[in-house]
């Protein structure tokens, strides 16, 4: 379902808008430094936006340094969640190749979602575990590469045959 965008895609932009993580509403920037995987996803049914953070070296500031990082999902209405996704795991694999030994992770705000009895539940279903706390409290949920779906082109994805991918 994915289609790769980038960092200044204004329909992924607009959805970052409506994400509890956004710092600043309407700015063009939406992706933090370092490198990214942008996904937009639309259905019959709504869409959804997906980004990987990749952040090496002085730019990380948790002790999962060198993960890929869910910073951003959004989900309004394009399909179920949990196949969302495992989909955009898929492609983040496509794009990058062999994940980190550390996998996947993500961060719950469980202050800024909505209230239920499970955060983070449609990644769970997806084949995340929780892996504990950040300091600030955040949930942090993690896949681990033996758990990860093979790599997966997204729509109207093309393998670079001259190798600079």
């Amino acid at each position: 379902m994915w289609q790769l965008r980038n960092r200044g895609d204004q329909q992924c932009r607009r959805m970052a808008d409506r994400h509890y993580s956004r710092r600043k509403i309407g700015h063009p920037q939406f992706v933090a430094a370092g490198r990214c995987v942008v996904l937009y996803a639309q259905t019959e049914t709504g869409c959804a936006y997906w980004v990987t953070s990749w952040q090496v070296g002085g730019q990380c500031r948790h002790q999962w340094a060198g993960a890929w990082v869910c910073s951003a999902f959004r989900n309004e209405g394009a399909g179920l969640s949990s196949e969302l996704i495992t989909q955009a795991v898929a492609v983040t694999r496509w794009v990058y190749g062999d994940p980190p030994s550390l996998g996947f992770i993500t961060f719950v705000n469980r202050k800024k979602t909505r209230a239920k009895k499970d955060p983070g539940y449609c990644y769970k279903m997806a084949g995340w575990q929780n892996i504990g706390r950040t300091k600030g409290g955040l949930i942090v949920l993690q896949l681990t590469p033996d758990r990860m779906p093979p790599p997966c082109a997204p729509l109207h994805g093309q393998l670079d045959l001259l190798g600079l991918q």
